[in-house]
């Protein structure tokens, strides 16, 4: 029997599996969702990493060149090629700082990148053709910043000033970079692009790394390059040392075998009275005593193209031919100054330049607030002479040099074959000078200084003679020069002084009177600047027993004048021991009557010269008279030097002069001579 149909009804595990479906395909999909995510994650992080790897191994590519590059230009044609590369950017271009008087600029270092076409040969050329100054074009802005730049678009920028030419290679964008060494831009590097590109940071990161990295090449060169200029060069002036200058020396005489026209000269300079200077003011003033020395010298070396070579013509362009206006000025060290004059057409012409440099020298240095003169003594030696190595040339100009002194200093003397027979003489003088004063040679005599109302004796002036073997008595003339420059000065200088004082000492004994006898010694300019010279003194006075106030130390206008405040302290110091102060050979130097109101001075001793003077013009005895009013005035006793003559005597006389010293009177004579006219004028 057939059932009626069953009404239809929900089926529980039918409803149950459809929604695990669901379930099942959501979670499918964000499983697939998922690793597409970090598919997409791990492909970028694959294309970072590459992206970082191209930038190290183009760094480490920069740095490897940086490390062996045999010059700066090396490595940023290196640098260019490479980041064009890298970039994908079709040109680059490099500049390098320039400084000139008119300020820095950059200029082409003429290094591309595929810049060889016709589109950007105008844009090539323009660049290389250009100066860039500060704030001025796309690598002047990078100049004045210190930093990178980007230009978008070249066509909108009014200051890229390139653009026409840039149009016509195609360029769009363009960006450049600087090179640093320290806080100082030394080059820029340009890049171009014919398509517009954004401001890249990565690539700014880069640029910045790559900048620093050559700007150690732009160091390391600048270090090696000042290692070479001190080799050569002078550190206190930044003149060439003796070795360039001798090596100059040594082409130009090379030059010479070469081509007989072409002649040279060598100026060998020492300055006179520095020793001075330096020892009474201290080295620091000594060194800006040298330094403006050499500006001076330098400034008067640029006026040789006027001065030595009126009417040059630049030498025949050879293999080895020095260029022309290569005058080298040098400092070979202390005092001493070289110049080397290239291309002369005569000795004359080294002399004019010889008297422009005594020119400069002329006007007073002001040093610790105080005017400072110094000369100097030039020696000249020219290619007259065929001179085969640079010693020979230096020798000769160095005896030149050494008469220049003897003659007076301040002055310059051209170089004669009878020079090297002087020196070989001056040398066996100075070695006799040293034995002399360990064999006790040297002996006193003395001068007679009189009153010339009644002649008597009222003092002597000790002065040092060399009994010198086989040569008879020797005058300071002959030898005291080579004893000041030697230093030897220094002990004979002390050893006059305490013989003299010994010497008195043993008169005052013998012949005692109400006003004692007087000793007057010659203190040289060496002995001055001693800084134990009052010291010494006082030991001496202390040794002997001597009356201090009997010592009379003389000195020359110049050993006062070289440092006037610390000559007042040092006679200050001196007076306050009791001696008096003389000025020897008054009028012969360079009087500063502003000084000389203010050293301490007891005695003025007027010049032989003077005196002799009063015999042939009536000038002479004006001078006289001037300078008797001057002491007058000053309060200072007048002792007249050179008195040989009954007119001389009367003259000085009229004029007022009180006391005198010459042959008139006596000659310098032995100890024991005047010991016989004391005991006659006491009989």
């Amino acid at each position: 029997m057939d059932h009626p149909e069953s009404p239809p009804h929900n089926d529980p595990s039918a409803e149950a599996s459809g929604a695990e479906m669901q379930r099942l395909r959501r979670r499918l999909e964000r499983e697939r969702a998922s690793r597409l995510e970090a598919e997409a994650i791990a492909e970028r992080g694959l294309r970072d990493l590459y992206e970082k790897q191209r930038q190290l191994e183009l760094l480490e590519a920069v740095a490897v060149a940086a490390n062996q590059a045999a010059s700066i230009r090396d490595v940023l044609q290196f640098a260019v090629t490479r980041f064009c590369t890298f970039t994908g950017w079709p040109m680059g271009h490099a500049y390098v700082v320039k400084n000139a008087k008119e300020g820095r600029h950059l200029q082409s270092a003429a290094i591309w990148h595929n810049a060889l076409n016709a589109s950007t040969e105008d844009f090539r050329r323009e660049t290389e053709e250009m100066k860039f100054v500060p704030g001025i074009g796309l690598p002047g802005r990078v100049l004045q910043d210190g930093g990178p730049a980007w230009i978008i678009n070249v066509a909108d920028d009014a200051n890229f000033i390139r653009q026409t030419a840039a149009k016509t290679a195609g360029i769009a964008s363009a960006f450049a970079f600087p090179i640093m060494a320290g806080d100082e831009v030394v080059a820029v590097v340009e890049f171009y692009s014919l398509v517009r590109s954004q401001p890249d940071e990565t690539l700014l990161w880069l640029m910045a790394q790559i900048g620093t990295q050559l700007g150690r090449v732009v160091e390391r060169e600048r270090a090696k390059d000042q290692l070479v200029h001190d080799a050569s060069h002078d550190v206190l002036t930044g003149l060439p040392n003796r070795s360039l200058f001798l090596d100059r020396l040594t082409r130009a005489i090379a030059q010479k075998r070469r081509h007989p026209e072409i002649n040279f000269a060598v100026l060998f300079i020492d300055l006179d009275r520095f020793k001075v200077v330096n020892d009474s003011l201290g080295h620091l003033a000594g060194d800006l005593l040298i330094a403006e020395v050499a500006a001076r010298f330098m400034a008067s070396l640029r006026q040789t193209d006027v001065v030595s070579r009126p009417n040059a013509t630049p030498p025949a362009a050879s293999e080895g031919a020095l260029p022309e206006g290569s005058d080298t000025l040098a400092r070979l060290g202390g005092d001493e100054f070289t110049i080397l004059l290239d291309d002369l057409h005569s000795l004359s012409d080294a002399v004019r330049v010889a008297e422009r440099v005594l020119a400069t020298l002329a006007k007073p240095f002001l040093l610790q607030g105080q005017d400072v003169y110094v000369g100097a003594s030039i020696g000249i030696a020219s290619s007259v002479t065929p001179y085969v190595s640079a010693d020979e040339v230096m020798r000769d100009a160095d005896l030149a040099m050494y008469r220049a002194k003897a003659l007076g200093k301040g002055r310059y003397e051209v170089f004669d074959q009878t020079m090297h027979t002087m020196a070989v003489k001056r040398l066996a003088l100075e070695s006799d000078l040293r034995r002399a004063l360990q064999n006790n040679e040297f002996v006193l005599h003395y001068q007679p200084i009189v009153t010339l109302r009644d002649e008597a004796i009222t003092g002597v002036e000790a002065l040092v003679r060399w009994q010198r073997p086989n040569h008879g008595l020797v005058y300071p003339g002959d030898f005291i020069d080579v004893a000041e420059d030697t230093g030897i000065i220094l002990f004979l200088g002390m050893w006059v002084l305490r013989e003299a004082c010994r010497t008195m000492h043993r008169w005052h004994q013998e012949f005692p009177r109400e006003r004692p006898l007087t000793i007057s010694v010659n203190i040289s300019a060496r002995q001055f600047a001693q800084p134990d010279l009052v010291t010494q003194i006082r030991q001496i006075i202390e040794e002997t027993g001597i009356q201090p106030s009997s010592l009379r130390l003389e000195l020359t206008e110049s050993v006062t004048m070289a440092n006037a405040e610390r000559a007042i302290k040092i006679l200050e110091s001196l007076r306050d021991l009791g001696i008096r102060i003389s000025i020897d050979d008054f009028g012969t130097g360079y009087s500063s009557l502003s000084y000389l109101h203010r050293l301490p001075l007891d005695v003025l001793k007027i010049d032989r010269s003077f005196v002799t003077q009063m015999d042939d013009a009536n000038e002479g005895l004006q001078i006289v008279n001037t300078i008797m009013h001057l002491a007058q005035n000053l309060d200072m006793e007048v002792i007249a030097e050179g008195v040989e003559t009954e007119a001389h005597v009367k003259k000085l006389r009229s004029l007022g002069c009180a006391n005198g010293q010459g042959y008139f009177f006596s000659r310098p004579v032995p100890a024991g001579e005047i010991h016989k006219l004391l005991r006659d004028q006491r009989r």
